[in-house]
């Protein structure tokens, strides 16, 4: 693997299917068709940063209730694909389509700071997750009561600005939103 800064989580590895080797994958990626037959991704431990991973290409994918199906190359039996479970599955995002405007990688986020129009710094992203309507906003912060987190939808209406350069995300939250 070259430089981290390149390199995208964009899955779980969750379970086995059958006795081929194929990789039940718990998707990061908004849309399934990220992974790719021919797609090089690196699988590797969630808890240890020095480890580098192992690169294996895509053969063949497939959807699987809220994941998909991954058929690796070299990985064909159950076995070897047991030992892969709970690795990450990584991408060098320089191989991904270019993004939207208004559109980020779930990673880029993680650690910037909210801050909101009327209550100021809210805390930092700690993590995100889906849901029908929209993705949220995992924010932590740690105040004189212990931690506090707040969830904030992924929306125009309360998120209105997204800055990686300066690591700021502006929100304008409703009042009572937040809890002091």
């Amino acid at each position: 693997m070259e430089s981290s800064d390149t390199w995208l989580t964009i899955g779980k590895v969750t379970g086995v299917h059958g006795l081929g080797g194929n990789l039940k994958v718990w998707s990061w990626a908004q849309s399934p068709d990220t992974f790719t037959p021919g797609l090089d991704v690196v699988l590797k431990d969630e808890d240890k940063t020095l480890d580098p991973g192992r690169e294996y290409v895509i053969i063949q994918t497939g959807r699987y209730k809220k994941g998909v199906l991954l058929t690796l190359e070299g990985v064909s039996t159950r076995e070897a694909s047991e030992a892969l479970v709970g690795k990450l599955v990584l991408v060098d995002k320089t191989k991904l389509p270019d993004l939207d405007e208004d559109t980020w990688y779930w990673q880029d986020l993680i650690g910037l700071t909210v801050v909101d129009t009327c209550k100021g710094e809210v805390g930092s992203v700690e993590q995100l997750f889906p849901t029908a309507a929209d993705d949220i906003l995992v924010v932590t912060n740690k105040t004189s009561r212990g931690k506090q987190e707040v969830l904030i939808p992924m929306n125009a209406v309360f998120v209105k600005d997204i800055n990686l350069e300066t690591g700021v995300i502006s929100t304008q939250l409703p009042e009572g939103f937040i809890t002091d």
